[in-house]
């Protein structure tokens, strides 16, 4: 739970409220010596939109964003903000705030001192510094604490005055660095919902960096997904993890089980495939593949099932693992060990030989076999 009061929502101050401007980030290519960490990236945030940066470690995704904050200079590339180019503009000039995951707060001044650091950077008159100061405190919900230095705060503490220091300057763009990372589960929830409510309430347009994939889907608008320095799918949460463009999109984001076979014909908008596994299965693609062509079937956990049904295929139940209302089926076919979601409903089966099969109306994605995972 929140570790202070919850005052009732305090209205925005007219004069601060960040209006939504649009981010667009035009062939992007970041290299450290004769490594690209960034390749060419293309990505456009609309104005009020959050989009998540989502991939694994050195991907590119914390090099993009800084270089869109001005720490890094791109070799080649544009990065504008309603129109204009602001590469060439120092991190302070580009209109840009940002929270960090380590905090970054001065530890000799106060809460409110830290907030006006900006402000006061900008040299504006003493009594709007205030003024500014105690709406980005009332934001964030942190107007009881001013006085206090970071030392005296709670980390969930420290990153709402983090934030409400980045609120103040009225950015264009709002960056998070990992901000969540350094918190506890439960603190980090909390701070999740806080930082959306604002980021909707005063319309920012916002970019999030983050390795956690239900951070990135409860708090985005939409995902950006990167692998080696490039972006291999943006979409909405629901249709990345749904309808994922590439085999390490299917495999990154959220659990898939891989089911290898080979084409057998075409069937209506998809194509009939005989699983190694001794199944035969309809999947829908808009992908074109030849009669014969060896594929992999990338089903989610909740797409496939225990059945009885004789078109299932052969498998072995290991264990069943109650996870809230859901069991988690641990199962083995050959060499593959698949995982299945299935509702909770009494005792879990016993271990033993299963059935598998996809539940009607499931849309596994379909990739060819050799495509990089």
């Amino acid at each position: 739970m929140l570790d202070h009061p919850q005052p009732e929502e305090t209205k925005p101050d007219r004069d601060a409220r960040p209006r939504g401007h649009r981010l667009d980030i035009d062939g992007v290519r970041v290299r450290y010596g004769q490594t690209v960490a960034v390749r060419d990236v293309t990505l456009s945030v609309e104005p009020g939109e959050m989009v998540a940066l989502l991939g694994p470690s050195g991907c590119g995704k914390t090099t993009l964003l800084r270089t869109v904050a001005g720490f890094i200079r791109a070799e080649a590339g544009r990065v504008l903000v309603d129109g204009a180019a602001i590469d060439r503009l120092p991190p302070g000039r580009r209109g840009v705030g940002i929270v960090f995951q380590s905090y970054a707060l001065f530890p000799h001044m106060s809460a409110a001192e830290n907030v006006a650091y900006g402000l006061e950077a900008r040299r504006l008159p003493k009594a709007v510094v205030v003024r500014k100061v105690e709406a980005a405190l009332a934001a964030v919900r942190m107007e009881g604490f001013a006085e206090r230095r970071p030392r005296a705060l709670s980390g969930g503490q420290q990153q709402r005055v983090a934030l409400a220091r980045a609120l103040a300057i009225e950015p264009s763009i709002l960056l998070l660095d990992e901000p969540f990372a350094a918190l506890d589960r439960a603190l980090r929830l909390d701070l999740q919902l806080e930082i959306k409510r604002i980021q909707r309430r005063f319309g920012v347009t916002a970019v999030l960096v983050t390795h956690d994939q239900d951070e990135a889907m409860s708090m985005s608008d939409r995902m950006a997904v990167m692998n080696a320095g490039r972006v291999e799918q943006v979409a909405p949460p629901a249709e990345v993890y749904d309808r994922p463009a590439t085999a390490f999109v299917a495999g990154f984001v959220g659990t898939t089980n891989r089911l290898p076979g080979r084409i057998e014909a075409r069937d209506g908008a998809g194509y009939r495939i005989r699983l190694d596994a001794g199944a035969t299965v309809a999947v829908e693609s808009a992908r074109g593949f030849d009669t014969g062509a060896r594929v992999v079937v990338c089903a989610r956990p909740e797409q496939l099932a225990l059945t009885e049904a004789a078109e299932g295929f052969p498998a072995r139940l290991r264990q069943s693992l109650p996870l809230g209302p859901a069991l988690i089926h641990d199962i083995e076919c050959g060499a593959l060990e698949l995982k299945l979601h299935a509702a909770r409903h009494g005792a879990p089966p016993a271990p033993g030989p299963v059935r598998i099969g996809l539940l009607p109306g499931a849309t596994p994605a379909l990739f060819p076999e050799g495509e990089t995972t």
